[in-house]
């Protein structure tokens, strides 16, 4: 048996798109409810679920009441806005039973159509950027072996809870399985897009500098900022245009991170306009 978790703020308009592919035989669905102002609790019961639901609107609180009924191994992760293949989960949980393999996750597939051209333009070197074939981040999906679960207690008070995971585990220890892929969800307007940047950029950095000054034994992986140009546009200088485009998006996001950090401002930056009801 597999648990899979799934921490869900606010999220009844797509998990009617995200629990059909998750829920199975053999496989213990949790929707952890979180701080919810909207039906998300009502909607994740009409499908084959167990439900938990706290009042405090935080992922990290969402996930560790999860991992309180959680039964089994691997142990899953998934946000409530991605959509896994069918077969997925069994997928990554034959992953997980080879030799050495301690996290898993799927291909990530990105769903660009009717974007605006920065959007796709951002995408279009990102995509390509080395860290998103290896790492465990950008997916909204991860799985653990029983082994794997146990290099932590519980999930820390951190933004990037995926960058943390990541932090845990060697290139030896992950595994990305073809046969399973994620489709996420990208940002319909620019604006939102930045909005997700300067959450993901602020939480990254966040949990950097706690590394840092708590000495963990792990190392966070490192930002590589010139790794859009050497292993993206010098290979394929055709993408330069979108590489203006994607620099000057990220020069943005990360200008309106420091900011906010300054100013102590730590509110959820989430792109609304990716959670959108299914058709």
């Amino acid at each position: 048996m597999t648990s899979v978790i799934v921490a869900a703020h606010n999220e009844a308009a797509v998990l009617d798109r995200s629990l059909p592919n998750l829920v199975g035989p053999g496989i213990q669905v949790i929707v952890a409810a979180n701080g919810c102002t909207d039906n998300t609790v009502e909607v994740a019961r009409r499908h084959p679920v167990e439900v938990v639901d706290i009042p405090t609107p935080s992922k990290v609180a969402a996930l560790n009441a999860g991992e309180a009924v959680a039964t089994s191994f691997p142990r899953m992760y998934v946000d409530a806005d991605v959509v896994l293949s069918p077969g997925a989960i069994a997928h990554l949980t034959r992953a997980l039973s080879r030799p050495g393999a301690l996290a898993a996750v799927p291909l990530r597939r990105l769903e660009l159509s009717g974007r605006p051209l920065l959007v796709r333009a951002y995408f279009a070197i990102h995509s390509r950027l080395p860290v998103f074939y290896n790492g465990l981040f950008g997916r909204g999906v991860i799985a653990l072996s029983e082994a794997g679960r146990a290099r932590f207690a519980q999930f820390p008070t951190v933004v990037a809870d995926d960058l943390f995971l990541d932090s845990l585990f060697g290139p030896h220890e992950r595994t990305v399985v073809p046969e399973a892929s994620v489709l996420v969800e990208t940002p319909r307007k620019t604006r939102d897009l930045v909005r997700r940047l300067v959450r993901v950029r602020s939480g990254n950095s966040a949990l950097r500098q706690a590394a840092a000054a708590a000495g963990a034994p792990a190392a966070v992986r490192a930002s590589d900022k010139w790794s859009w140009l050497r292993d993206v546009v010098l290979p394929a200088p055709w993408l330069a245009p979108a590489a203006v485009c994607y620099v000057g998006i990220t020069v943005t996001a990360g200008l309106l991170a420091k900011r906010a950090r300054k100013r102590g401002n730590t509110v959820w930056q989430r792109d609304e306009s990716s959670r959108v009801a299914a058709k």
